[in-house]
């Protein structure tokens, strides 16, 4: 949120005058691209019988876009910091908002995929951008704090806001609007970005870009990303499957080989090297894998064993995004001058631990306010205030010159954990599932007391794969506290090269 005007006054030597109304257009932007990981699943049953699209084939609405989306990150970070981040911004959300829109208008299958391909290759150039525009804009610790807990509330709290969005566009409107309510967003976003986003000119890198860099992690994580999604569907065993993984190892592996050789590498591995934004970035993974997972087993329980409407389930996840709002805007930046990273990102982790915990609880009949809500808060406010302190953490102490890299390894943590996520949460629900209705079905007789184990059988298998959720995060908080040694910011933001971010005055550029 903005500050007062006592904060105002007391703006570092040299800031852009402008920079808060700025946060707000960003802020915008990654609204869009968070909400548009969840409020497509809303729709996509009847977008699926709009369009004839056949059972075996649904799933490529969703992996078209994370195959781009994940896959081109890496290349998004590094073209805005080339390129120039309120460049790189404006195109993303220019290209967002067109391929949103031919995702709208589609009219069969293939033209669905290709819109969804569309957003995600321009959600890679947005969502990086986005982030090191704060990056390089917010230099002052306490500003940067309260900054960042405004984009984290949106990065945490934007996937639950869109089941509920995605839940009131299909059942009041048409399924299409899930994708329409993307350009007026876009458009003022633009707008706002035009006129009020300018970024310090020395933080633009001038070197050329790599080439060989870019084709192998684009198509490493592409393959990475694909693996899991047909893992979900198919198995962890397939032919295909075991292919994508390995070609996967093989091309990062060749990756992280030719960044350590090149002049100007994609990826300077100095930027996940670090034990503060490596540890960062490997809480993020393992965290948001737990969340994605839980996001589909609460959305499958409220509306297939609860029988909640979409909307229904929507409002439910609300609990998840007020927890969300008060840790990454009340409690990370208010404690973030006083304690270090690691003591807001292990508490928040456990915190959020407890949440998951708390729903293993799960059956048949459990109650919503003493059960789903009090988790679901719990959650959101740990996620939120390990995110603010994640994402700034990641982003901090980097060279302007690498902000965009740097912004672009914390989305493909969240995408990374997010494909992982499902696919193996799903896998762990689903057979934990099988074996609990093979052990009973034999002596169960009559078709209601069938049906029955039928539904216990799924509730199970949702609790099985939460506990595990539950686990993930737990180590999550362990590594946070293990790795992370960064020190309290209580003033102005250290470069890689030791030098005050912001000192002397950047001129900004037109």
């Amino acid at each position: 949120m903005p500050p007062d005007n006592a904060t105002l006054s007391k703006a570092p030597v040299g800031a852009d005058p402008r920079r808060w109304q700025a946060l707000f257009f960003i802020a915008l932007a990654q609204l869009m691209v968070v909400l548009d990981g969840t409020i497509v699943n809303i729709a996509l049953p009847t977008a699926q019988a709009d369009l004839d699209i056949s059972a075996g084939n649904r799933q490529w609405v969703i992996t078209a876009y994370a195959l781009a989306f994940g896959g081109l990150l890496l290349f998004g970070g590094r073209v805005s910091d080339l390129w120039g981040r309120q460049r790189t911004f404006v195109l993303g959300l220019v290209g967002f908002a067109a391929a949103s829109a031919l995702g709208g208008a589609a009219q069969n299958e293939l033209m669905m995929y290709g819109a969804r391909a569309l957003q995600g290759a321009f959600g890679a150039l947005l969502a990086p951008a986005a982030l090191s525009l704060l990056t390089v804009m917010f230099t002052d610790a306490k500003e940067r704090a309260k900054a960042f807990g405004v984009f984290g509330a949106i990065a945490g709290a934007g996937a639950a806001v869109g089941l509920l969005l995605g839940g009131v566009l299909t059942e009041y409107l048409d399924w299409r609007w899930t994708f329409y309510v993307n350009v007026p967003f876009a458009a003022v976003a633009v707008v706002g970005a035009l006129l009020v986003i300018r970024e310090p000119a020395e933080a633009r890198n001038r070197s050329t870009l790599d080439v060989p860099g870019v084709l192998l992690a684009t198509l490493g994580l592409v393959a990475l990303v694909y693996g899991f999604s047909r893992a979900e569907h198919e198995s962890w065993t397939e032919t295909w499957t075991v292919a994508s993984f390995v070609a996967s190892a093989v091309l990062l592996l060749a990756f992280v080989i030719v960044e350590s050789r090149v002049r100007a590498p994609l990826l300077p591995l100095r930027v996940i090297t670090d034990r503060n934004r490596g540890g960062t970035y490997l809480a993020f993974a393992l965290s948001v894998i737990a969340m994605f997972g839980l996001f589909l087993f609460l959305t499958l329980y409220l509306q297939g064993i609860r029988g909640y409407s979409p909307v229904e389930t929507g409002f439910a996840f609300l609990p998840m995004v007020f927890g969300m709002v008060i840790g990454s805007t009340q409690i990370a930046p208010r404690l973030s001058s006083r304690l270090a990273p690691r003591y807001l990102m292990g508490p928040g982790l456990g915190v959020a631990a407890l949440g998951m915990l708390w729903l293993t609880q799960l059956d048949l009949n459990s109650s919503y306010a003493e059960v789903i809500l009090p988790a679901q808060f719990l959650l959101g406010l740990g996620m939120g205030t390990s995110f603010m302190a994640g994402m700034s953490l990641a982003t901090s102490g980097v060279r302007p010159t690498d902000a965009g890299v740097a912004s672009a390894m914390v989305n493909t943590a969240q995408q990374i954990g997010g494909a992982i996520g499902t696919a193996l949460l799903n896998t762990i629900a689903a057979s934990a599932s099988s074996s609990y209705l093979a052990s009973r079905i034999a002596g169960t007789s009559g078709e209601a007391a069938q049906l029955r184990l039928g539904l216990e059988s799924e509730v199970h298998g949702y609790s099985v794969a939460i506990w595990w959720g539950f686990a993930i995060v737990a180590a999550a908080a362990v590594i946070a506290f293990a790795l992370i040694n960064a020190p309290r910011s209580g003033g102005p933001v250290l470069n890689a090269d030791g030098e005050l971010e912001g000192q002397p005055a950047p001129v900004m550029a037109h």
